[in-house]
C-alpha cells in the first residue's frame, strides 16, 4: 500500500522542509517531496504538521506501556532498566501496534543500591511481562550488582551477550529519593566499568542525581546521563565539565518536577490527554514521586537552559514506569513526552530545538539511523498534528495520525 500525506508542514527532525508531500510504500518512506503517485491513498495534512515519530528517551516499560506511548506518537522508547534485550524484545520489532524498544538491560549497582530502596517489600523486577513464548516461564534477568572493578569489568561481557543495547551504571547514594547512605559504585569500579564497555564498542550512559555523582561519571568518560543533577543550582564548572566531555543529557525535568511533589494533574485534564489515558494511568499522572521537595523546579530548568547554551546534546525523557504504579507516580508513557517539550521550551530552547531532541538528537546519539528523521528510505514512524508545534509546542498534542512502520495506529484509549 502506497500512501502520500500531502499539504501539510513537514518538520523532518532538524528542520522545516519547503517540501508538502511525504510518499509511504510499506514500512518505509520512499519520496520527500514531488507529487503524489497515482493510485495511493492520500491523506490530507492541510492546517497540520508532519513530525518524525518521537522517541522517549528514558523509561522502564512493557507491552502495555509500549501501547501507550505509541497513541501518543511516540515510536521509539529507550528502556534504561528492564527486560526488552536483544531477543526478548523480538516481538515487539514486529508488532506494529506497540512502540519500538532498545534496552540497557539492568544497570550495575552494588548490592543494595539504587534502585532497591525505591520499591516496596515483594516486589519482583519484569514481574511485568507475564510469561515468555509459548507460555514457557522467562528467564530471571541478569542483575549485575557490582562492588569492585574486576565485578563490573566481569559483567559487561555477559550484558553484552545477554543482548543488551547499551550500558547503564547506577551512581547514586540516595540522597536525593531520602535513602542517604545506600551503597554506592566507587569511583575505581565506575571507571573500570566505562572503560570494560567501550572496549566492547558499547554506548554507556549513567544514572546520576546529584552534582557529584555527575563528576565521577565525567571523570569515568561516560557517554550520556540518564537524569539531571537537582541536588543544588548548576554552576559554570559543572556545565562547562559536561560540555568538555561529549556526553549527552536526558533531564527528564518531568521526573525531576515530580520529585519534588508536582503532580501531573494539569496535564491528566488536558482533553488531548484524557482522551488517551485509561483510569489507572490516569491515577498515577495525577500523583508524584514526592521524595525532593526541598528541590528546585527552577534550579533544574536553569540547569537545562545553560546546558543548552553551551551546546550540549539534550533528548527527551520522562522516566515513566512500566505499570501504572502509584508509588512511582506523576509521569506516564507517552503523554509526559509532550510535556517534557514543553519543559525544554520553558528552560530557553525553541519549539524547533526541542523537538530535535525527541527525534533526530536521540536517532543519532544512540546509534539508530533508520528513523528519528523524514528521508527517503528510513523508516515510516510519523507522527501527523494539527497546527505548528515548531512555533507553539503544545500543539504536539493535537494528535491526527500516527504511523509505526507505515502503519496507522488507533489514538483511543484502551478498552483492555
Amino acid at each position: 500500500m502506497i500512501t502520500a500525506i500531502i499539504n501539510g508542514r513537514v518538520f523532518d527532525g532538524e528542520r522545516v522542509l519547503e517540501d508538502t508531500t511525504v510518499v509511504l510504500d510499506g514500512s518505509r518512506i520512499t519520496a520527500v517531496g514531488g507529487e503524489a503517485p497515482a493510485g495511493a491513498e492520500i491523506v490530507d495534512a492541510a492546517g497540520g504538521t508532519l513530525l518524525p515519530g518521537l522517541f522517549d528517551a528514558h523509561v522502564h516499560t512493557s507491552d502495555e506501556a509500549l501501547a501507550l506511548a505509541l497513541r501518543f506518537g511516540i515510536t521509539t522508547e529507550l528502556e534504561m532498566q528492564g527486560m526488552n534485550t536483544g531477543p526478548a524484545r523480538k516481538r515487539v520489532s514486529e508488532n506494529d501496534s506497540l512502540a519500538d524498544v532498545r534496552s540497557a538491560g539492568f544497570g550495575i549497582t552494588p548490592p543494595g543500591g539504587h534502585p532497591s530502596e525505591l520499591m516496596p517489600k515483594g516486589f519482583k523486577p519484569g514481574g511485568h511481562r507475564g510469561p515468555g513464548e509459548g507460555g514457557a516461564p522467562r528467564e530471571r534477568p541478569l542483575m549485575p550488582f557490582s562492588t569492585t572493578p574486576e565485578e563490573a569489568v566481569g559483567f559487561i561481557p555477559r550484558l553484552v551477550e545477554a543482548g543488551s543495547d547499551y550500558i547503564k551504571f547506577m551512581v547514586d547514594d540516595g540522597s536525593v529519593e531520602g535513602h542517604p547512605g545506600l551503597p554506592m559504585l566507587d569511583q575505581a569500579t565506575l571507571t573500570a566499568g566505562v572503560a570494560e564497555a567501550h572496549r566492547h564498542g558499547m554506548l554507556t550512559i549513567a544514572h546520576t542525581l546529584t552534582v557529584d555523582a555527575t563528576r565521577m561519571a565525567i571523570e569515568a568518560g561516560i557517554d550520556g546521563f540518564a537524569h539531571l543533577f537537582m541536588d543544588r543550582p548548576h554552576t559554570d564548572e559543572i556545565i562547562e565539565l559536561i560540555a568538555a566531555s561529549g556526553a549527552f543529557v536526558v533531564p527528564c525535568v518531568v521526573l525531576n518536577a515530580s520529585m519534588m511533589g508536582i503532580t501531573g494533574a494539569p496535564l491528566a485534564a488536558d482533553p488531548r490527554v484524557a482522551s488517551r489515558l485509561d483510569e489507572p494511568w490516569t491515577n498515577v499522572l495525577n500523583t508524584s514521586y514526592d521524595r525532593y521537595p526541598q528541590g528546585s523546579l527552577e534550579d533544574v530548568l536553569a540547569s537545562v537552559g545553560a546546558l543548552h547554551a553551551a551546546g550540549v546534546d539534550l533528548l527527551v525523557g520522562t522516566d515513566a514506569a512500566p505499570m501504572p504504579l502509584m508509588f512511582m507516580g506523576g509521569v506516564v508513557h507517552g503523554a509526559s513526552v509532550h510535556q517534557e517539550l514543553q519543559y525544554l521550551v520553558r528552560a530557553g530552547l525553541t519549539p524547533a530545538q526541542a523537538l530535535r531532541a525527541a527525534t533526530a538528537t536521540p536517532a543519532r546519539r544512540f546509534g539508530l539511523p533508520d528513523r528519528g528523521r523524514i528521508a527517503e528510505g528510513l523508516r515510516a514512524d510519523l507522527l501527523l498534528v494539527d497546527g505548528d508545534p515548531t512555533t507553539t509546542i503544545t500543539d504536539t498534542l493535537n494528535l491526527r495520525e500516527v504511523w509505526r512502520r507505515g502503519t496507522r495506529t488507533t489514538l483511543a484509549a484502551s478498552t483492555a
